[in-house]
Order: C-alpha cells, then sequence, then structure tokens
C-alpha cells in the first residue's frame, strides 16, 4: 500500500523465500524487498538464489537481476554481513518511515546502494570477527591494480561509507566527478553497487578495520 501509493508498481508478493524466488521469475521486478526470516526459505539464501540466476542482458549491456533490500525487524549483526555478501542492495528496518521506504526503493532502482556508515561500521566489525579463510576474495589485488590512485583513494573511502557529497567534499571535487570515479571503480572491479564495493574492498584486504580517512 505504501509503494503503490507513490506511484511505484508492485507486480507481486509472497510469503515465503521459494515463492519469493518464483515471482522474481515470473514477474521480473526492477527491486526486491526481503524479509530475513521466513518458512520454507530464509531471506539470504532466497537473495542468493535470485542473484545467483544468469544475469539476462538488456539492451545497453546492463545487469538485469533486481536490486534487493533487506527488510527486517531484526537488528542484528549477524545478518548485516551475510545479507550484503549475498548481494543485496540495501539493509532496512521494518519501523522505518513510509518515506524513507520509497526513497529506499528509488534509490537502490537507480543503482545506487542503501548504506549508511552506521551499517558500515557494523559490518566492519562482523567482517573483523570472521576467519580469515572464511572470507570469499571478491576483489583480488590483481584486480584492484587496474584502479588509478585517485580511483584506489576514492575506492577506500567509499568503503567507509562516505556518500558522493561527503567524498566530493574530502577530496575537494565536484560530485560530477566522484559519481564519474565511482562508475569507473565498479566497472572496473565488476561490481553492481556501492554495498558491493564495500564487502569487496575489506575482503581484498585494500582496507582493514580501523581505518579512518586522512
Amino acid at each position: 500500500m505504501i509503494l503503490a501509493a507513490d506511484g511505484i508498481e508492485v507486480v507481486g508478493e509472497a510469503a515465503d523465500g521459494l515463492a519469493a524466488i518464483e515471482a522474481v521469475r515470473r514477474t521480473r521486478p526492477d527491486v526486491v524487498l526481503m524479509d530475513i526470516r521466513m518458512p520454507e526459505l530464509d531471506g539470504l539464501e532466497a537473495t542468493r538464489r535470485i542473484l545467483a540466476e544468469p544475469a539476462d542482458a538488456v539492451a545497453d549491456g546492463a545487469d538485469a537481476r533486481p536490486r534487493i533490500i533487506i527488510l527486517t525487524t531484526f537488528d542484528l549483526d549477524e545478518y548485516v554481513y551475510d545479507a550484503l555478501a549475498a548481494g543485496a542492495s540495501g539493509f532496512l528496518l521494518k519501523d522505518v518511515t513510509p518515506e524513507h521506504l520509497v526513497g529506499a526503493v528509488r534509490l537502490v532502482r537507480c543503482g545506487d546502494a542503501l548504506l549508511s556508515p552506521g551499517i558500515t561500521r557494523r559490518l566492519v566489525e562482523k567482517f573483523a570477527a570472521r576467519p580469515a579463510e572464511t572470507r570469499p576474495v571478491r576483489a583480488p589485488r590483481a584486480e584492484l591494480a587496474a584502479l588509478t590512485p585517485r580511483e584506489l583513494e576514492v575506492f577506500r573511502l567509499l568503503a567507509r561509507g562516505l556518500s558522493n557529497a561527503e567524498l566530493a567534499e574530502h577530496l575537494v571535487l565536484s560530485e560530477a566527478t566522484v559519481k564519474t570515479h565511482v562508475a569507473r571503480i565498479l566497472a572496473k572491479l565488476q561490481l553492481r553497487d556501492r554495498a558491493q564495493a564495500v564487502v569487496a574492498a575489506y575482503e581484498s584486504g585494500l582496507v582493514t578495520p580501523g581505518d579512518v580517512p586522512d
């Protein structure tokens, strides 16, 4: 009701994770709001399976898989890292305001990621507690070599949760220039959005817990 009232077309609903996967295959949505605790199959596994589906290309060559926002009542650290590592583009609590929910859907639909500095800090804490052998490396050092020194600088700050406006202020650049740098970073590292970029930065070792912007 909240989304439809704001002009967003709701193409399907599902009562559990398995039904969600089928609904995505049938309706081809742009954005999925995914609960975590559900019968049959939980939202994290459903997210993994949806994003593991072949990415049918569209006219401009973009990834046609949906963007997924994890929407839950459970504000627990264990879900933050797992949801983003599974490929989710954002993480919201169910007590979010209607305006924030609508804004989040539109933001993620445009290819951005819903990742606040607070969520980033918790992701880092969770990541730091994991044994090294359990961390899949999504952006090896060899791939990072493709980035220019300026792109590496932007990547490190992006991984700390800075927005484009904050990046622009910190680096004394225009927001348009920052957006260009971010887009090139994502393309070179074959990442879908900023959420994946944050996970990749820590899993590659480029950024470590306790790092702060200079």
